[in-house]
């Protein structure tokens, strides 16, 4: 039986990982022209659409002791993915959101939580087709955002009809 610290502890490590991009993230853009500016609103919806997408994969390696093919695909996808962090940072010379904790939260505990399920007797075994969902997520939860943010905007111009 493989331990719920390796399961929920992925929604845990998001969690401190996404905290640092939250509050980094939209200085970060108006600072740096090259990507789209992220309003803090937009950055916490974002965030929030793939918080559920996280929070999903652990409550399915939780149900299954980690033998869910989409906890282990996301759980390899967060993995992953600090090297985009510490990449992106090379490209920028300088720091991105996500940099610290990349390397001090994100890859440490994906590897652990690998090391605990291969120890647990679970292979873990994400297809490469799965992978493909990580920037699929990450690229519909930043539209998700930007389209839920400008909908607001708009709206809020909308004045209601005099009686």
């Amino acid at each position: 039986m493989v331990s719920k610290k390796v399961t929920w502890g992925l929604l845990a490590a998001w969690v401190v990982h996404d905290i640092e991009e939250l509050v980094t993230m939209p200085g970060w853009t108006r600072r740096n022209r090259v990507v789209p500016t992220t309003s803090p609103a937009e950055a916490t919806i974002a965030i929030g659409v793939v918080g559920a997408v996280i929070a999903a994969a652990s409550a399915a390696g939780a149900r299954t002791d980690g033998r869910s093919p989409f906890f282990q695909a996301v759980l390899t996808g967060f993995g992953v993915h600090s090297i985009t962090h510490v990449l992106a940072s090379a490209v920028f010379r300088g720091y991105t959101p996500g940099l610290i904790t990349a390397p001090t939260v994100v890859a440490p505990f994906s590897l652990w939580a690998a090391h605990r399920l291969r120890r647990g007797g679970i292979r873990l075994d994400p297809s490469p087709r799965a992978l493909i969902w990580f920037p699929i997520t990450i690229g519909a939860a930043h539209g998700i955002a930007h389209l839920t943010t400008r909908v607001r905007d708009y709206t809020s111009r909308v004045r209601e009809p005099a009686r």
